[in-house]
């Protein structure tokens, strides 16, 4: 009998080997994301390069996100003195600035007549926005109390003289000590900040007509301090009121 043939062993195919390197559709998108690139590039060359428009957005991103904007004080715009050196200056500057300028020279010549005790606490600041002139709190209301004194009258008739002369806006801020306070009209700082920036900005609406879409009020309580609350002189600093005098293209607070 014949010896049956062992069967043959057939041999699996060999798959075939892959692309070496990456795969098509990624040099594909990595063209695609290439051309978006110097599009952007291509636009941002077009635009106008704004440092002013730049700062602002940066200011907004920082603002969204909790961060505190820190302006930066034109000492220049501050503290001159003489007429001389406003009109040195405002050769230099832009039509903002000297507008800002202007109030500066505004504000300080209506408290020169005033005597040493009003003038007492008072400062005037400037920033690339506006001019902050600030009232200590205790020449402006009763202690513990948002009820206006009667030398408080004489600074808010003033703020109503540069808002009439000048077409600005006006932030009234209200600010405190560290000391906590506990009434049942000012459960805390903030109530008594809040109430005494609502207080002087009414007697401003009121007696001056000016526009309600030109002012604001806001109370800080304590957290923007003047100075370190580490000293009673310090803490009477720390009670005041701010005027914020702005741009009214600017949104302020």
């Amino acid at each position: 009998m014949a010896e049956q043939a062992e069967p043959i062993a057939r041999k699996k195919p060999e798959e075939p080997s892959g692309d070496e390197g990456l795969p098509p559709w990624m040099a594909t998108f990595a063209d695609m994301v290439t051309l978006l690139l110097c599009f952007f590039v291509l636009l941002l060359s077009f635009a106008e390069q704004s440092e002013e428009k730049y700062r602002d957005a940066l200011g907004s991103i920082k603002g969204a996100f909790g961060v505190k904007e820190l302006r930066a004080v034109s000492d220049d715009m501050a503290q001159f003195n003489t007429s001389k050196a406003a009109k040195e200056m405002s050769s230099k500057i832009s039509h903002d600035e000297r507008v800002l300028l202007g109030v500066i020279m505004r504000i300080k010549s209506l408290l020169e007549d005033e005597d040493v005790k009003l003038k007492e606490g008072t400062g005037v600041t400037a920033d690339r926005d506006g001019v902050v002139f600030s009232a200590n709190s205790a020449s402006m209301f009763e202690p513990g109390s948002a009820d206006l004194a009667p030398s408080a009258r004489k600074i808010l008739d003033k703020v109503i003289k540069v808002l009439k002369d000048y077409k600005l806006n006006l932030v009234v801020r209200g600010h405190t000590d560290d000391r906590p306070i506990s009434t049942r009209k000012f459960p805390s700082n903030w109530e008594l900040s809040a109430a005494r920036a609502a207080v002087a900005l009414n007697y401003i609406l009121d007696k001056g007509g000016i526009e309600v879409s030109r002012a604001k009020a806001v109370g800080y309580a304590d957290t923007r301090p003047a100075v370190p609350n580490d000293s009673e002189e310090n803490r009477k600093k720390n009670q005041r009121v701010e005027f914020y005098l702005h741009m009214p293209q600017r949104d302020a607070w």
